[in-house]
């Protein structure tokens, strides 16, 4: 991004909003000068210029809460931006997860996603995930396979209700699957999108 394009307001601020670039969220709104879009870009990490303060303020540096930037956007009028961002915890001071008191979750198959890929790298004891994890690929596997031919004989009697859940067991050990291929969900659809032309 040429930051010299951009169009500072008299106070040589711009407004930033940050969204979650998974579950697709907006988590707050924040105000950039050129030197915090500098390090912003940088550091791949989420830095504001703090109007209280009067100075550059790295979102989740006494908390924790760091918002790691995947990508930075300006709008039609370059006088906005959009950071993409993954975060490390709550983005509000409050302890919400939005600074619009919104839950962070996923809209569709994302929510699953994102609490398979939450267990992957914050292994739980007990947690059947986990479990999955830790018995490998070859398990994993094995798990899909046997729930997709569950869901085909499911699929020739009428119970609704033993057909939805070996549905939704093939769709976990999918999920669960693709992220211990190191996949996710976005990137089948990605190869879905490429076929429908």
């Amino acid at each position: 991004m040429n930051i010299s394009t951009l169009k500072f307001d008299a106070q040589g601020l711009l407004p930033c909003i940050a969204q979650d670039a998974r579950t697709r969220k907006v988590l707050m709104l924040g105000f950039m000068n050129a030197e915090a879009v500098a390090v912003t870009l940088a550091k791949k990490r989420v830095t504001f210029f703090s109007r209280s303060k009067g100075r550059l303020w790295t979102k989740g540096e006494t908390s924790g809460n760091f918002l790691d930037l995947v990508e930075l956007k300006k709008d039609c009028d370059s006088d906005t931006l959009l950071a993409l961002v993954t975060p490390h915890g709550p983005a509000c001071h409050t302890g919400a997860d939005t600074c619009f008191d919104e839950r962070n979750l996923a809209e569709g198959l994302g929510f699953l996603e994102t609490i398979i890929a939450h267990r992957k790298v914050n292994p739980k004891a007990g947690s059947y995930t986990t479990e999955l994890f830790e018995k490998g690929i070859n398990k994993i596997a094995q798990k899909v396979g046997e729930e997709a031919v569950e869901l085909v004989i499911e699929s020739k009697d009428n119970n609704a209700e033993l057909f939805l859940n070996e549905a939704a067991d093939l769709m976990y050990h999918y999920l669960v699957l693709l992220q211990a291929k190191g996949y996710q969900l976005e990137d089948v659809v990605k190869v879905l999108r490429a076929r429908h032309k």
